[in-house]
């Protein structure tokens, strides 16, 4: 068995996704640890992880790498930034916004396990409440279920390094049911064309749904 590097920490083995676990013997949720050379390796599923999932679809643009600072918008329960966590290893941050209290019990948990990550308990649209904590940041990352969404992203953009990237998963479903996808995809583009510049859509079905993933960067 072999873990072959695919981007800076990111691995695949035996064709499934993977990444060095930082917190060895600890799960996040329902993955699989695999010990290769003394090095242990946490199963990355797309189907629960929108960037694994873009990944797999050929996302080309992977600038979430060793030492980055990386804000994370819409951290749920930690699934998918404890992976990022891995990403970056100990030199590098994960700033995890999350509002739901429920989800943030079960953050709280993956972040004490995780020196890397932060938890910041707000709402993602009240940028300002946690600005001077986050300071400037490599990266912005955005999985948040809204309807302004493109506004979220805008005034989050704030703390994003000149020519830094964001990575985001647009919600069709959360910002309109009875819109097709495609428009609304189309709509959200436009709302933040004049901010970042996109690098990349990806179609991350049929992992998810109702879900375009793109790779932008801050103009």
């Amino acid at each position: 068995m072999e873990a072959k590097a695919i981007f800076e920490n990111v691995f695949k083995i035996e064709k499934r996704l993977a990444t060095r676990n930082s917190a060895p013997g600890i799960r996040v949720y329902d993955e699989e640890l695999i010990e290769i050379g003394n090095i242990e390796y946490r199963t990355w599923n797309p189907y629960r992880s929108k960037l694994a999932a873009a990944i797999l679809k050929g996302m080309k643009q992977m600038e979430i790498k060793l030492g980055s600072r990386v804000l994370y918008l819409g951290a749920a329960t930690g699934t998918t930034p404890s992976h990022v966590s891995d990403i970056v290893g100990p030199k590098g941050e994960v700033f995890c916004v999350e509002f739901s209290e429920r989800n943030m019990r079960d953050l709280m948990q993956v972040c004490e396990k995780r020196g890397n990550m932060l938890p910041i308990h707000c709402d993602a649209r009240l940028t300002q409440n946690y600005a001077e904590d986050v300071g400037e940041v490599d990266i912005l990352y955005m999985d948040v279920s809204a309807r302004d969404q493109s506004d979220i992203l805008i005034s989050n953009s704030k703390l994003l390094k000149e020519r830094g990237y964001a990575y985001v998963a647009i919600k069709s479903q959360s910002i309109s049911s009875s819109t097709k996808p495609q428009e609304i995809f189309d709509e959200f583009l436009g709302q933040i064309s004049a901010h970042f510049e996109i690098l990349e859509q990806i179609d991350i079905e049929p992992f998810d749904k109702g879900h375009l993933f793109v790779v932008l960067r801050k103009r």
